[in-house]
């Protein structure tokens, strides 16, 4: 290993390598591994100059990931069952020769359509985990994928809906600035949202600046920083938001000069609102009925909102999970728009949030200066897969910048129903064979044991792991990565914050273990693919994807100190520069404002994609005739100890806090359920067993549990891990929200064993 620049300790027999995490947990940090005689024998965080990027609990106990008994050793090939875990040691050319003739075989039988890569979170680096892999397949003719984030795509479309751009947040620093905050479906203490967000709140909370969370559990976040919690029923967010402007307009606290100038639509708006379209004034009385909020509590809420300006509105993307997801994501940016709260210090246009962002540093105007795209003409696409495709007809396909509108993908939730169905499905290929990186996608994506059907049909599954997870379980041919520590890669940013971590490469790489690059690497060579980048090494790939971000100006030295802070001349505010000088900076919509009424959307003719945001209801609603049969809203929120299914095998992470369901006294009494008792949550998709936690800390009619526990499932099918995937339904929203917080479950006592 070259430990040129590392930091030499003590006697000299301790390097400490500037390296760092970069899951998908919200942070991305830093660490100082200490090596000694080859071996990380300790991790220290960020010391340096302020802002700190300290790592949480997560990050500190990565040498257990590290050194964990079960890492995977050596390339694997299955003997049992598909999804057994049955597998026999083979060598690398046996595990690679196989890969590359199924590859060449399926191409040739099916095409490159039949090709199915699943890319996920594992790995947020520039370089290792699905990129290269991306890349090989791209050259070898292309592949299909999904469209859609989980985390994000109904905050991303409202974002884009209403702004044109994702690029809607502010520095975390310019909450100082803020008179009130409101934290909506916002838990940073647990999800991280960026390094600096705890600390900064913290500063908020000193300040006196008074914050309000609303979120049907009391978060971590809200017993650290909140002065109010204020617990709203799961999915209907949007009924108290638009109830807030009813409040606002009537009152006539809106900010009429600001909505004249900057916004479009208004009107159109408003006469949903105070029930002009519809006979059905949106008033407190209206929302308490639906939300469980109390009416005094939604009137007091929006004028304080409204008159504490500037007021930041920080809409989580939580709440957007849910099965009309982009409703509550417009309808927060509209009402941060009415208040005039945008491209001010202290306020927040809510949308997808992202502050800082190199890949993003101007705003990016529609197509052709301004020209909407032409739906008539293909997508261009560096996937010959997908290359030319037209849009879907449910995409802002006349805008640049959010998710790609191409019609030869499948969303994200119809995954497993694509491979069963196919084209006779409506699908746009037979899909034959997948290629797995950076994914535990049968415990991630939505109704786990359709997933589990869907993996046994495919011809062949390859998968790159560091553990024997759920889905590795179903692979064919299974191939051991190494970690963050026996390689180097380059951490940007996660959302905000204006840094880069390089992580050096700590120690060699353990057992048989290779980077997702040396697996491609050696691929491409059997697949004849050209090694114009596969031939280059690690640091020179790193270097040039450096040379393509305008605030590198230093590798050299990034890579020495291990992380870059940027400086920046004064806080970001997002569109301040829309909202001083609109004529030379309009916002990158098609109208060039604000689009409280969306005419993209109107075009659509879609009623259940309003041009406006509205309350709409779904087939797993609390008031959906389901309900009788499962009377309990689930929750699947991010865990403390995980990021999605990472680190769920960890033992000090099992330490801090067990996995278990919430559920609340008067839920739990009804049901005989005491605290730790174990309990069988389930609906018509499945069932899992699990302890339940009971607590004043959940509104009653909802239950939570946690995602990314490993799918187990006994011989009878019931889950011993807790996958809270098992019971979520595989649809999307019409804009394509993920519903994972849209499901109707019951909760009973486990049976005697």
């Amino acid at each position: 290993m070259n430990t040129d620049g590392m930091e030499k300790k003590g006697d000299g027999d301790v390097t400490i390598v500037p390296t760092g995490c970069c899951h998908d947990c919200g942070g991305r940090c830093v660490l100082r591994a200490h090596v000694k005689d080859g071996r990380i024998i300790r991790f220290e965080t960020d010391n340096g100059a302020d802002p700190q990027i300290r790592a949480c609990l997560r990050g500190r106990a990565y040498r257990q990931r590290v050194y964990h008994p079960d890492r995977l050793k050596y390339p694997m090939r299955r003997i049992g069952n598909r999804g057994e875990g049955k597998f026999e040691r083979i060598t690398w050319d046996e595990a690679l020769d196989e890969v590359a003739a199924k590859l060449m075989e399926v191409k040739n039988r099916y095409g490159n359509a039949s090709i199915l890569f699943n890319p996920g979170a594992g790995n947020q680096g520039m370089l290792h985990g699905p990129i290269p892999v991306g890349l090989m397949l791209q050259q070898f003719g292309g592949f299909t994928r999904f469209w859609g984030g989980v985390s994000y795509e109904g905050a991303l479309f409202a974002s884009m809906a209403t702004y044109g751009t994702i690029r809607t947040g502010n520095s975390r620093e310019d909450l100082l600035d803020s008179k009130f905050i409101i934290m909506w479906g916002w838990n940073p203490a647990n999800t991280i949202w960026d390094p600096e967000t705890s600390p900064t709140l913290s500063r908020v909370r000193e300040k006196g600046i008074k914050m309000v969370v609303i979120d049907p559990r009391f978060t971590d976040s809200a017993a650290v920083f909140a002065d109010q919690w204020i617990p709203i029923r799961p999915g209907t967010d949007a009924a108290m938001l638009t109830a807030m402007a009813y409040v606002i307009i009537t009152e006539n606290l809106y900010d009429n000069a600001f909505v004249e100038k900057y916004t479009v639509g208004f009107d159109t708006y408003r006469d949903y609102v105070l029930g002009i379209e519809d006979k059905e004034p949106k008033t407190p009385e209206w929302a308490e009925a639906i939300t469980t909020v109390p009416a005094g509590v939604i009137t007091d809420l929006a004028r304080e909102y409204a008159t504490q300006k500037p007021a930041a509105l920080i809409a989580g993307w939580g709440p957007a999970r849910t099965a009309m997801g982009e409703q509550y994501a417009r309808a927060a940016t509209v009402l941060t728009a009415i208040t005039g709260n945008i491209g001010i210090n202290g306020g927040y246009a809510a949308g997808f949030m992202r502050a800082y962002s190199s890949r993003e540093m101007k705003y990016i105007q529609p197509q052709g200066s301004g020209k909407p795209r032409d739906k008539s003409k293909g997508i261009p696409s560096s996937n010959p897969v997908e290359d030319g495709s037209l849009p879907r007809a449910d995409s802002l396909y006349k805008l640049s910048g959010g998710t790609n509108s191409t019609s030869a993908r499948m969303h994200y939730t119809k995954v497993w129903d694509a491979i069963i169905k196919g084209r006779s499905g409506g699908y746009p290929s037979d899909l034959k064979m997948a290629y797995i990186v950076g994914s535990n996608c049968i415990n991630q994506y939505p109704n786990t044991n359709y997933g589990v059907k869907a993996l046994k049909s495919l011809d062949f599954i390859v998968v790159h792991e560091q553990f024997m997870t759920a889905t590795a379980r179903f692979a064919d041919i299974l191939l051991p990565v190494n970690t963050f520590m026996e390689r180097s890669d380059i951490a940007p940013p996660w959302l905000g914050s204006p840094y880069y971590i390089y992580l050096n490469k700590a120690i060699d790489s353990l057992y048989e273990s290779k980077s997702d690059l040396e697996i491609c690497k050696e691929l491409s060579k059997r697949l004849d693919i050209s090694q114009d980048f596969f031939a280059m090494s690690e640091d020179d790939i790193l270097r040039f994807f450096s040379s393509q971000r305008q605030d590198i100006k230093d590798y050299d030295e990034m890579k020495k100190d291990g992380v870059l802070k940027i400086d920046i001349p004064e806080p970001i505010v997002s569109f301040k520069d829309q909202i001083r000088d609109p004529e030379n900076n309009p916002f990158p919509t098609l109208s060039g404002k604000i689009e409280i009424d969306c005419a993209h959307l109107a075009e659509m003719k879609n009623p259940r994609i309003p041009s406006i945001p509205k309350y709409l209801g779904h087939e797993e609603h609390y008031d959906a005739p389901k309900a009788d049969e499962y009377p309990l809203q689930l929750l699947t929120t991010h865990f403390k100890t995980r990021a999605h299914s990472t680190w769920h095998n960890i033992p000090w992470m099992q330490e801090t806090e067990p996995h278990a369901a919430w559920i609340s006294r008067v839920d739990a009494e009804k049901r005989g359920v005491a605290d730790g008792d174990m309990v069988d949550v389930y609906n018509d998709r499945g069932r899992i067993r699990i302890p339940a936690k009971v607590t004043e800390r959940i509104m009653p009619g909802v239950v939570n549990v946690s995602q990314g526990t490993w799918f187990d499932p006994d011989e009878h099918g019931v889950d011993r891990g807790g996958c809270a995937n098992v019971l979520t339904k595989d649809v999307m929203s019409p804009g394509g929200a993920v519903p994972m917080n849209s499901a109707l479950v019951q909760v009973e006592p486990s049976p005697k064993e």
